[in-house]
């Protein structure tokens, strides 16, 4: 069996568990932000404080052809994925979104099967077992959706998927947290353009819980699980990079059981084990054939959570 280095493992967790938590944060913040300029303030404040405190460091800036690459996948990732998604939950119950956003890992495996990588039978198992496993734990939710909802969170899971992909295959980006950081700038800039274009405005007074919200999307969902997934995607497999999608819905129910006293009944707990098994099998198969760094070195996403 193929045992993870620390850093990969620390990498999974933080994203496991920060992103499982952000769509009740975003919820609470679309109070007082509209959807793309909550999430263009958030990752232009994340980006500039990761940009800032890297050069402070003596971090060399991107080139002009980093910070083209870095555009493109911060605008697919950002401004489609993440972007996209905001405006959906305004439209689609969270059943749906979890269905939609489980399906994410079948179509990683089709992108990277287009650029010559697909997923071995063992990937395909997990792959299969996470999404029937995300399916089976919606299944107790409800699942309305109005079009406008469906199409934005088709077209985010597209995006988001595609800009991954090419972020591993086909694109030069800055090492490290300052490829991280170039992306949430430019993804950022993008995000607020569309947002004027839309005609969004911030609801003024601005309401605490949402406030706070905002906060916990900056330093947790972004500076620290944003990092994290870049640095998965780098590092392991794409399978094992977006297992995110079967976990958090996981997350949801253990946070809707402590949190709101919702009760888990049988239905819930076989989705999780199968869940949980899809996630062993992803995490025990092959490596990407690229070494990520030994254990005792300090990866950019770790040192992302432990400075911000």
């Amino acid at each position: 069996m193929r045992r993870l280095p620390k850093t990969v493992l620390l990498a999974l967790l933080t994203v496991y568990l920060v992103w499982g938590s952000t769509y009740l944060a975003i919820h609470v913040s679309l109070i007082s932000f509209p959807p793309f300029l909550l999430m263009a303030t958030r990752f232009l404040v994340a980006g500039g404080l990761l940009f800032g405190w890297l050069k402070l460091r003596g971090a060399p800036s991107p080139t002009l052809r980093q910070w083209r690459d870095g555009g493109i996948v911060g605008v697919l990732l950002l401004a489609g994925g993440m972007g996209l998604t905001a405006v959906a939950q305004q439209y689609v119950s969270s059943g749906m979104t979890a269905v939609f956003i489980a399906s994410a890992p079948l179509l990683f495996a089709l992108w990277g099967g287009l650029f010559g990588e697909w997923p071995r039978g063992r990937e395909w198992v997990g792959i299969l077992a996470g999404f029937s496993g995300a399916a089976l734990l919606a299944s107790g939710g409800e699942f309305a959706a109005q079009p406008a909802g469906v199409a934005a969170l088709a077209g985010a899971l597209v995006c988001w998927t595609f800009g991954s992909v090419l972020s591993q295959k086909k694109l030069t980006l800055a090492p490290g947290a300052m490829g991280f950081a170039s992306e949430m700038l430019i993804g950022g800039i993008f995000l607020l353009g569309v947002g004027l274009v839309r005609g969004e405005a911030i609801v003024m007074p601005l309401d605490v819980r949402a406030m706070l919200a905002w906060a916990y999307l900056v330093i947790a969902g972004s500076l620290a699980a944003f990092s994290a997934y870049m640095y998965l995607l780098a590092n392991v497999t794409p399978a094992l990079a977006s297992s995110y999608a079967y976990v958090n819905p996981v997350i949801a129910v253990v946070l809707g059981g402590w949190l709101a006293g919702e009760t888990t009944g049988t239905r819930e707990a076989v989705a999780m084990a199968v869940i949980l098994g899809s996630v062993l099998l992803l995490t025990t198969s092959r490596s990407r054939g690229k070494p990520a760094p030994e254990p005792g070195a300090a990866p950019i996403a770790a040192t992302a959570v432990k400075h911000h």
